[in-house]
């Protein structure tokens, strides 16, 4: 009786943990969120999917994670795959200007001004941004996992968030976005 209960326990508890079905579900059905994120990390298609391909391989083979924490695992650990592809560091050099954007509804690279503007970012920018106002990690969370001190995401994030703010021109359409034209590019990618 007492085998039983115990192997009974053990399959409640499987149960609770997400499998190496679940998160391919969650990288089926967000592929192209998971897929936005990465290249808004590392600003390069090719390696936004070795991030996308890495993540999906290490969240199945990580540790035991709940079913309700996967989809948040799932995106830590394509953010984790970037930072040691891009190595994002304070004083690295910005994207190369005229870069194509995401296009949320195809999934392309196109001409889109809201990620075009993060990507004339430094690469430690763009980490800091997605990691801290899209994804919502703190700035310990970020110094943390970009090796770096807290002081330096602070002034990178109030760095980007200013130049969102400003609106240099009428006809530039990259700024003075807000949060609304941030979510409605993802809406479609599936990334909140």
């Amino acid at each position: 009786m007492f085998r039983r209960k115990a192997s009974q326990r053990a399959r409640e508890r499987a149960t609770e943990y997400a499998t190496c079905k679940d998160f391919r579900q969650i990288f089926s059905e967000e592929m192209n969120g998971l897929h936005l994120l990465a290249y808004l990390l590392t600003a390069d298609a090719a390696k936004a999917e070795q991030c996308f391909v890495a993540g999906l391989d290490d969240s199945i083979r990580g540790n035991q994670v709940f079913k309700q924490w996967a989809r948040a695992w799932s995106k830590r650990a394509i953010i984790q795959n970037a930072i040691k592809l891009v190595k994002p560091a304070v004083g690295q050099p910005a994207a190369i200007a005229g870069m194509p954007a995401w296009d949320k509804t195809t999934g392309n690279a196109q001409a889109n001004p809201l990620v075009f503007l993060v990507m004339q970012w430094t690469p430690f920018e763009r980490f800091v941004f997605v990691m801290s106002v899209l994804e919502g990690y703190s700035v310990r969370e970020c110094s943390s996992l970009l090796g770096c001190r807290d002081q330096e995401v602070i002034e990178a994030k109030s760095e980007v968030l200013q130049r969102l703010a400003n609106k240099p021109s009428q006809t530039d359409p990259g700024y003075n976005l807000g949060h609304a034209a941030w979510n409605g590019l993802f809406a479609g990618a599936q990334v909140a």
